[in-house]
């Protein structure tokens, strides 16, 4: 029997990124120097969020999406904070609220007028406390209206019910600081990493850890679940300090499935994964390329495919949501890379090369949409239930009718599991003795 090379066929061999035309891209930006291994960059199909350097405080710009070019250096910017500002994530179901958290212990929630700014934001309409140190990652729930989590240098990750503005579960069961949080398909499962060199997969209403792997030779530093395939892919570093990435069985971390090195890099490695085209893209921190993979089902489960190139490095990376895509130029995924030296925002193009001008369904199946599958009440009662899912192929550009209503109250202690937050603060980690 003749010797055949063993060939893959599939729809996403010849991905390729394009890149936006200078004219559209956001220039003049003032990106953060800030070391703190986190995107720094926010986007929805109306506007784009980065955080900004500044003086005293910290801030961040709002800027409409088809307001590119250069940005003015007066341009309004979002600066009610005291600290600087690690992380910044845009609600799923209402396009004009934005939450950030900062090293000031506090997140707040921010509500963008039509249009953007016109002048500086100061007043969030809602501040939450809870944390005794920095916060360093906010994630909304991703079938749930208005429930938030945050993870702070304290170890600890607190649930938010925005419907009346306070903690309702704390997650207490990390020995370290947590680097990454992500969340399968229906929201009912929380994947973190940390410090300790542990991934745990938690049930965030109990807090209870349903299963943990020690990372002894794979030091875990991002994570992120797989969709509904019921896998974990986390990239970390080796024992002998090369990138690598791990994939896991949900219900079993005694071993990953497979790990495979990635090259000998120092620069943290993000996962981006699509759901709906099976596809993980892995963009290094201080890297100029972004490689992607297809995930199948069955060994060797990750085919590589190609990798997108440029000269200059990101230091983080934005991602359209799946509803704010141009489906008429096949495009599949849309980074938004921060290139600090030259302080641009460069909108980066995964494109299927199809020569057909008209909606390609085999490509865009349907997506978690606009629209909450749940309440708060109905999540913290129990209740679990998949994204509602949109086509893309008619009106995708729909925009949601829920407003936000910030809860009036008063500051007061903050008690959650019988213990006052800000009164139980834990000693300080090395990084800010």
């Amino acid at each position: 029997m003749s010797w055949r090379p063993q060939y893959r066929s599939s729809k996403f061999r010849n991905v390729y990124g394009k890149v936006a035309s200078r004219e559209h891209c956001f220039d003049g930006i003032p990106i953060t120097k800030n070391v703190h291994d986190n995107h720094f960059c926010a986007v929805n199909a109306r506007f784009l969020a980065i955080v900004t350097e500044s003086a005293g405080g910290g801030s961040f710009l709002v800027i409409p999406l088809e307001q590119t070019g250069r940005i003015e250096p007066n341009y309004p910017k979002v600066c009610g904070h005291q600290g600087n500002v690690l992380d910044i994530k845009w609600n799923p179901f209402i396009e004009n609220i934005i939450a950030s958290c900062s090293e000031d212990t506090s997140v707040r929630i921010w509500e963008i007028p039509e249009g953007g700014l016109k002048r500086n934001m100061t007043e969030a309409v809602l501040e939450l406390y809870g944390h005794s140190r920095r916060v360093g990652l906010v994630e909304w729930h991703p079938t749930t209206n208005n429930i938030l989590f945050s993870a702070g240098y304290d170890y600890k990750v607190l649930i938010w019910n925005l419907d009346i503005g306070e903690p309702v579960k704390m997650i207490d069961c990390h020995k370290d600081v947590i680097l990454c949080m992500s969340f399968n398909t229906d929201g009912s499962l929380l994947a973190t990493t940390c410090k300790d060199k542990k991934l745990r997969v938690v049930e965030p209403r109990s807090g209870r850890v349903l299963q943990e792997a020690s990372c002894k030779n794979h030091r875990v530093n991002r994570v992120v679940f797989l969709g509904s395939t019921k896998r974990l892919l986390t990239t970390g570093v080796s024992r002998w300090n090369t990138r690598q990435i791990a994939l896991w069985d949900q219900e079993d971390l005694s071993m990953p499935l497979i790990e495979e090195e990635i090259d000998g890099l120092s620069g943290l490695l993000f996962p981006f994964y699509d759901a709906d085209t099976h596809m993980l893209y892995l963009a290094g921190k201080g890297d100029g390329n972004i490689r992607y993979y297809e995930i199948g089902s069955e060994k060797p489960y990750l085919s590589y495919l190609m990798e997108f190139r440029s000269p200059a490095p990101q230091k983080g990376l934005g991602v359209m949501p799946k509803h704010g895509l141009d489906v008429s130029a096949c495009e599949v995924f849309r980074f938004y890379k921060l290139i600090t030296l030259k302080g641009l925002i460069e909108p980066i193009s995964m494109i299927v090369p199809r020569r057909s001008e008209t909606y390609q369904e085999d490509i865009y199946p349907m997506t978690p949409g606009t629209e909450p599958a749940l309440t708060p009440d109905e999540w913290l009662s129990g209740m679990n239930r998949d994204p509602i899912l949109m086509s893309l192929k008619e009106g995708y550009k729909r925009t949601s009718k829920i407003v936000f209503k910030a809860p009036v109250r008063e500051k007061k202690s903050v008690v959650v599991n019988g213990i006052d937050l800000l009164e139980n603060v834990p000693p300080r980690t090395e990084n800010e003795v």
